[in-house]
């Protein structure tokens, strides 16, 4: 069993804390798209980005998916999930590969888009998998160490 693995261990989350875990990581998303954005107006020598341009949008779509896809990824959590104990595995147990994250914050996206509802399936599920978590095959686990704190 590896290391991600023994801290992936634990039950499911309620929703609660996939919610706090979310909130924690918009903050980090709004700051970096704010940095992007001050940093783009910057190199255009203070000329402000003309509304509803592509390539703008495009730039702050990537670096979004950029802080979640390198997050699941590479370390298996976002500073979010971090601070609320929560870990990604994949079905198996296994971390998520790129592919995965990337196709989870596509799931992701369509969970939000249809007013929450993917987000809220997790209240119905057996599993209290959301529907991006089933899309990517993915799954998200309260870490043995949040369990040895609470009690």
């Amino acid at each position: 069993m590896n290391h991600l693995q023994r801290r992936a261990s634990g039950p499911p989350p309620h929703l609660w804390r996939r919610i706090a875990a979310i909130v924690y990581d918009l903050l980090i998303v709004v700051a970096l798209l704010m940095i992007a954005t001050i940093a783009i107006i910057l190199v255009r020598g203070g000329s402000a980005i003309s509304p509803g341009s592509i390539w703008f949008q495009m730039l702050l779509l990537s670096i979004w998916w950029l802080y979640f896809a390198w997050s699941w990824a590479e370390r298996g959590q976002t500073v979010g999930m971090r601070a609320w104990r929560l870990v990604l595995t994949t079905e198996s147990g296994d971390g998520a590969d790129w592919a995965r994250a990337s196709l989870r914050f596509v799931a992701a996206g369509l969970s939000t888009a249809v007013v929450g509802l993917g987000f809220l399936w997790c209240l119905f599920d057996r599993d209290r998998r959301a529907w991006h978590d089933r899309l990517s095959r993915t799954r998200l686990s309260v870490s043995a160490i949040s369990r040895q704190r609470e009690r």
